[in-house]
């Protein structure tokens, strides 16, 4: 797909706050720091409009981004981030638990992963959640690149096993600096818009 227009819409943390346009929206969710800005900016060709940051826990709301005028991408907060508070960590899982099981938008969730490590029992605990819900998964495996040709299918296996993959969800090798991945991850994206 070919990006021409993306802008920052919204941080939400409520409900009543949502864009009410209707468009199509596509979440994604991972563990803090794992790659979920680097994704969006990755495949909306733009270097900043996700910020970035190298310390852990900086989403702290549901950030829509409207791309083309025609679907959203929604950030929302990362998980397994031990330096805030359990309270707050209570908060954002309110948060992503009404918007996840009650957002009519929503077509489809991309779980981002790190490829060169197993899918931690938060990655675990979250696929099984969006299933549970009957909301499609596409689990992006990020920082591929960091990973020597010869050991990919591998990783990929375990990703899959550990997950519990079902048939009808995908797993597409990622990665953020070299944009491989890119085409198939959109390819299965626009299936759901």
């Amino acid at each position: 797909m070919k990006v021409t227009k993306a802008e920052f819409i919204i941080s939400a943390a409520e409900k009543t706050q949502y864009p009410s346009s209707g468009y199509p929206e596509i979440a994604l969710a991972g563990r803090s720091n794992v790659g979920k800005s680097s994704f969006i900016n990755r495949m909306i060709q733009r270097r900043n409009l996700v910020r970035t940051s190298s310390k852990p826990g900086k989403t702290q709301t549901l950030n829509f981004y409207l791309i083309n005028e025609f679907f959203y991408f929604v950030d929302v907060p990362g998980y397994g981030y031990a330096k805030v508070s359990k309270k707050e960590r209570q908060k954002w899982g309110r948060m992503m638990e009404t918007y996840f099981e009650s957002r009519e938008p929503l077509q489809a969730v991309v779980l981002i992963t790190d490829i060169r490590h197993l899918p931690t029992s938060d990655d675990i605990q979250m696929y099984d959640y969006l299933k549970y819900y009957d909301i499609p998964v596409i689990v992006i495996g990020t920082k591929l690149d960091k990973v020597p040709k010869n050991k990919r299918s591998a990783y990929l296996k375990r990703s899959k096993e550990t997950l519990n993959l079902q048939e009808k969800d995908y797993l597409v090798p990622f990665s953020a600096e070299t944009g491989e991945g890119k085409d198939q991850a959109w390819s299965i994206l626009r299936s759901f818009l």
